[in-house]
């Protein structure tokens, strides 16, 4: 696993104090470690693997654990994820951003992708992984499709009220939340938000750049329009079976334009 300096040095220090401790079985690593692609602003996505009995007693003490292990200087709990195995990190000086994810053995083997195990007490993790392959989570295009109308209807109402800080959040929740996993689904990649976007798909990224605006009406109301029609072509060329809202497509744009109207 080829990793930047000072990733490497990190996993060279924290991996022995975390062997040290007899309730963790394991470690991987996920992330752009685990998939040979890290460079020097990689963060480490770390999966420490718990005897199962030990689990609520760690989970309980996580973050003077991971102070023991590595020199922590700031972390809180992964909720805002809805991952509370998670604890988000800093470490260093040098300063990383570090993943910690407590799991249980008998939950290691839940995963959309491989990790890279780079410690295994007792060889349990190969063996859960052996057994059990990854399952991704499927890219619902449905499900957008029940919804994207009513928040292209949302985002008109931000804009005829003038609240352009809500509409250009509104236009990056669309960017990660449907647009950006078309545009990955289109390359041929993972969908996850717009990571790495520039890179998978860049002439999607390209097209995107016409959904970004500035604190102005008119330019966000363009901007609302570009995302419209970019949902529309990239659906309809996903060649997928769905059940397609035509009356609130029609009535929620219709509503978009007459709000862009008035602004005129």
């Amino acid at each position: 696993m080829d990793a930047p300096s000072p990733h490497t040095r990190f996993l060279h220090d924290v991996l022995p104090r975390i062997r040290s401790d007899v309730r963790m079985t394991g470690v991987a690593v996920a992330g752009s470690l685990a998939g040979g692609t890290p460079d020097e602003y990689s963060d480490v996505d770390l999966v420490v693997v718990v005897d199962d009995e030990s689990f609520d007693a760690v989970m309980r003490e996580r973050l003077a654990l991971i102070a023991s292990w590595a020199p922590l200087v700031a972390g809180f709990t992964g909720e805002h994820v809805g991952e509370p195995r998670l604890i988000v990190t800093l470490v260093g000086p040098p300063l990383l951003h570090v993943d910690f994810t407590f799991v249980r053995v008998r939950d290691f083997a839940e995963r959309v992708d491989d990790p890279a195990v780079v410690w295994d007490r007792d060889g349990r993790l190969a063996e859960a992984l052996a057994q059990r392959p990854p399952a991704a989570a499927p890219f619902d295009l449905q499900w957008i499709e029940d919804r994207f109308w009513i928040w292209v209807h949302y985002g008109a109402t931000k804009l005829g009220r003038g609240e352009l800080f809500e509409v250009v959040g509104f236009l990056a929740y669309l960017r990660e939340t449907v647009l950006g996993p078309l545009a990955a689904r289109r390359a041929g990649a993972a969908p996850r938000g717009v990571r790495h976007l520039e890179t998978v798909a860049p002439d999607e990224a390209r097209d995107l750049r016409a959904t970004l605006c500035g604190h102005d009406r008119g330019d966000a109301g363009r901007a609302l329009l570009a995302a419209v029609e970019l949902y529309r072509r990239w659906r309809d060329d996903a060649g997928a079976v769905l059940d397609h809202h035509d009356e609130a497509e029609k009535l929620a744009v219709r509503y978009l334009h007459d709000v862009l109207g008035e602004a005129d």
